[in-house]
């Protein structure tokens, strides 16, 4: 992130300054005419100055977190405190011109800007590549009790790539011989952004999943079978802060006798409030989530999922998600299940650190 030293000019009338012109006065004696960081010799600190041409870097974080480490200081995300705070020097407007300045140092624009990774649906797959890891667990609250945990690791392949592993774990109530824990359905995928624009405030990506039957037979938690799963995801910027995404797809086993063939769609619906104008994030979320298998005379399935995001971290990149998936329909034979993850976005810092 951001570690900027202030300069004498910054506090001259910066009105009609563009954005470079702020940069040179107010962050180039430390960050460099490049955007490289200039030498630690010359800054007289030891502390790593970022590399704002590195597209890898300068692409993965929205404006406004860019803007509240130049409004407040490092302190805003849990940066270094040698970052001091612009906001008594520059005003709202100007510091977004520097932003702006900031972002023309990554050459390449075909990677997809940080302000289009909206916040993560519990269950809907959003068009983003992300380098982070998911923690999600679901507890049943039907006659028979089940708590599945998933731990998904995803990591970010070159500008638009991103592939994944999931990995879960079931803990099941059994007649004969009480809880038991086993081993489900391994699952890995890749999914690569098609299209994204930031002006109109959408991405899309594309993408397919191959699910491993790992499970034991005997435990009766897993397909029995692989699948493969191509699907789409669209993630689309909504006025006021407001954001939707869209995702769909198919579920096609190699062995149709085991596992019937099956289309899903998911919607998930939400708005992100902050406390004030930089600080911990709320977002609630509702999710509508259908699923039929491709038999004839199959009727659709469909869920409710009302949820809430909450940023944990001052850094943001600990995140906190619950939310209660409740049946629409056959709830004789469906429960309602309690679900929430934790999520830890590993590329902006340790899991103890920005706190």
């Amino acid at each position: 992130m951001l570690v900027c030293l202030p300069h004498a000019a910054a506090s001259q009338s910066t009105t009609e300054a563009s954005g470079a012109e702020l940069y040179r006065s107010a962050c180039a004696a430390c960050h460099g005419a490049d955007g490289k960081g200039a030498p630690r010799s010359l800054v007289g600190f030891e502390t790593a100055l970022p590399d704002f041409t590195d597209c890898s870097f300068a692409t993965t974080e929205a404006d406004l977190d860019w803007m509240a480490v130049v409004h407040q200081g490092g302190r805003a995300r849990g940066f270094d405190r040698m970052m001091p705070a612009f906001g008594d020097a520059l005003s709202e407007t100007e510091i977004a011109r520097v932003v702006s300045h900031l972002r023309t140092f990554c050459a390449d624009p075909r990677w997809p800007r940080g302000d289009l990774n909206l916040p993560r649906p519990l269950v809907t797959e959003k068009a983003f590549p992300e380098n982070e890891a998911v923690m999600t667990t679901s507890i049943s609250t039907g006659e028979q009790k089940a708590v599945v945990h998933e731990l998904l690791y995803e990591r970010r392949v070159g500008r638009r790539g991103q592939w994944e592993a999931v990995i879960p774990l079931t803990t099941q109530e059994t007649a004969d011989s009480g809880w038991r824990r086993s081993l489900g359905d391994i699952a890995l995928a890749f999914k690569h952004v098609v299209f994204e624009s930031l002006p109109r405030g959408s991405i899309l990506s594309a993408g397919g999943e191959l699910v491993l039957p790992t499970a034991r037979e005997s435990d009766g938690i897993g397909r029995g079978t692989a699948i493969f799963e191509p699907f789409g995801t669209f993630s689309q910027l909504l006025p006021r802060d407001g954001f939707l995404h869209l995702h769909g797809g198919f579920e096609l086993p190699a062995r149709t006798e085991r596992a019937s063939k099956e289309a899903f769609w998911r919607a998930a619906l939400g708005k992100t409030y902050a406390e004030g104008r930089w600080g911990r994030t709320w977002s609630p979320i509702v999710e509508v989530l259908g699923a039929r298998e491709l038999v004839a005379g199959e009727g659709a399935l469909w869920d409710v999922l009302p949820q809430l995001q909450v940023s944990l971290s001052t850094r943001q990149h600990v995140l906190l998600n619950a939310g209660v998936r409740v049946p629409l329909n056959r709830r004789d034979e469906r429960s309602t299940a309690l679900t929430f993850y934790l999520l830890w976005d590993w590329f902006d810092g340790g899991l103890a650190t920005g706190w």
